[in-house]
């Protein structure tokens, strides 16, 4: 078993978005103890690092991920498919927007909005000449904040592995898993 260097507890201690007081009060140690043993001024106990690793396996464990909130069945167009296609697709799913996939790789959306104005010629066109930019992507390990904060700008997050689209979060999604 390798023990955690001062180095390793304060990243994994920010990466996780506690304060120094925050860890130390669900390990139940002294914030300064925190700020030295960080700082590599003093060497833990053993007892003392197993509380302090235990509060940080805690609060990880207290991360909502992106991988438990996406669907994994991301309905989709391709950009060679036609308007109609994306339009039917829309009222069949009763969706609002739609992730464009090519070869598994988001590479843009098309809304209700982008349709609205579209001629009856129009949506025999491909969507790719209709579509807006693609939904921001992440990764399975995004946190909330990080989701939420790109759903203030866009209607929905991709979830990519490798390149490849493995899920989509929309607010809705967010909404139903904290009712």
């Amino acid at each position: 078993m390798e023990l955690p260097t001062p180095a390793d507890l304060r990243q994994r201690r920010t990466e996780l978005g506690l304060t120094q007081s925050e860890l130390a009060d669900t390990a139940d140690v002294s914030q300064p103890l925190i700020a030295r043993i960080e700082g590599g001024d003093v060497d833990p106990r053993l007892s003392t690092l197993r509380r302090i690793v235990n509060a940080l396996e805690k609060a990880e464990s207290d991360v909502v991920r992106a991988e438990d909130l996406m669907n994994e069945a991301v309905v989709n167009v391709s950009p060679d498919d036609p308007v109609k296609e994306a339009a039917r697709k829309m009222e069949e799913e009763a969706y609002s927007q739609l992730a464009v996939i090519q070869d598994g790789i988001p590479v843009g959306s098309i809304s209700q909005s982008d349709l609205v104005h579209l001629d009856a010629e129009a949506r025999d066109e491909p969507i790719e000449e209709h579509m807006s930019e693609s939904f921001p992507t992440v990764s399975k390990d995004a946190t909330l904040d990080e989701i939420s904060n790109l759903l203030e700008h866009y209607k929905a997050v991709m979830i990519t592995e490798a390149g490849e689209t493995v899920g989509i979060i929309t607010e809705a999604d967010i909404a139903s898993r904290f009712s």
